[in-house]
């Protein structure tokens, strides 16, 4: 089953997009949950871009008073706006674009403004969008909250990029000054190049399409070369990724839109060691970040055992997969030795009834 999609285009922030488109048991339990420790990229000089002003584009005014804090975002999360790969690439048309998402949004969706924080054009074209955003921006202190995706419009700064990326790449023009754009971003507000994200990676939608979605690990060494430093490694481990395996125990599923990727994984629970492994080559010995995506349903478990392979044994998380689907969730942060390993398993060893989920694992080093 495909994710559903709105019938009105430039994404609201309900449904986002439319048109704008064996493992044994051992060690100490838990409960799901753990600390962001990814440390911030040090503010650095970076290239200036060129950012139209809602003013310069000629925004109408907001509707109502926009909410504004001093509080900073902590990752920039990337969107497409699943609307035609025009080939206008002037600034005439980038403008246009701009005054059609503010309408819809404000017309149509009844929000008080454009939902997201900035907009690139495919011409390359920058523009700020929400009111007040490019004045936090040009400060580095505070932002104004937006309307691009549940949950995260007062921590993420939202980056409409114009086209639909379900199967092509966006155009050499746009690509080059999202990465200026978010390199100035990372500087002014301390944000880690780790911490740009794709929407589906918090809320159950296609976005920013699969083609883009699979640029953002480039996207981030590209953002991190232009700031001078070295991303932290990061990789997505996905069930239908080679360095997943499980028995054929283990059944295949599309039936909820909250999975990650095209589908996932099911079993039955069992006193048996029957896990689905998730395995990666660690670039060097020290702390990573684990986090699970899976779909939540109250026929799925709510006692799941993650085994994560530490280097200091193995250590068993459990989660509620009837709960907090359809978005990233921090297992913990463990010690892992370099190297090729598994690196956590989900076990069907538990006393909890309904299906074991295994979809998607995240590690990141910190």
């Amino acid at each position: 089953m495909s994710v559903p999609t709105s019938p009105n285009p430039f994404d609201s922030a309900v449904s986002r997009r439319a048109m704008m488109r064996g493992a044994v048991l051992l060690g100490a339990g838990a409960a799901l949950g753990g600390v962001e420790l990814l440390s911030a990229t040090p503010a650095l000089a970076v290239t200036t871009p060129t950012i139209a002003s809602c003013a310069t584009w000629g925004a109408r005014a907001a509707s109502s008073t926009l909410t504004q804090i001093s509080t900073n975002p902590d990752k920039i999360l990337i969107h497409h706006t699943a609307t035609a790969n025009s080939t206008d690439y002037t600034q005439a048309h980038a403008y246009s674009l701009a005054k059609t998402i503010q309408n819809y949004h404000m017309d149509s969706n009844g929000w008080s403004d454009t939902g997201q924080h900035f907009t690139v054009s495919r011409g390359g074209y920058i523009m700020e969008g929400r009111h007040y955003s490019l004045s936090h921006l040009t400060s580095g202190s505070g932002m104004v909250v937006g309307a691009h995706c549940p949950g995260q419009n007062d921590k993420a700064i939202g980056i409409e990029n114009e086209g639909t990326y379900t199967s092509v790449t966006p155009t050499t023009a746009l690509y080059s000054n999202l990465v200026q754009l978010c390199a100035y971003i990372c500087s002014k507000y301390g944000i880690a190049p780790t911490k740009i994200y794709g929407h589906r990676d918090y809320y159950a939608t296609e976005c920013p399409g699969d083609a883009f979605y699979a640029m953002l690990p480039q996207l981030r060494t590209d953002v991190a070369a232009a700031l001078g430093s070295t991303p932290a490694f990061t990789v997505t481990v996905d069930n239908t990724s080679s360095s997943f395996r499980a028995s054929a125990n283990w059944g295949t599923s599309t039936y909820s839109t909250q999975r990650y990727g095209t589908d996932y994984r099911y079993a039955d629970p069992v006193a048996a060691s029957d896990a689905a492994y998730y395995s990666a080559t660690l670039p060097s010995a020290g702390n990573y970040k684990i986090e699970t995506y899976y779909p939540a349903n109250t026929g799925y478990n709510a006692t799941t055992p993650y085994v994560v392979f530490s280097s200091s044994g193995n250590q068993t998380v459990t989660v509620n997969q009837q709960a907090n689907g359809g978005k990233w969730n921090t297992v913990g942060t463990f010690a892992f030795a370099a190297g090729a390993q598994d690196v956590v398993a989900v076990s069907r060893w538990t006393s909890g009834t309904g299906y074991v989920i295994a979809d998607a694992i995240r590690i990141t080093q910190v």
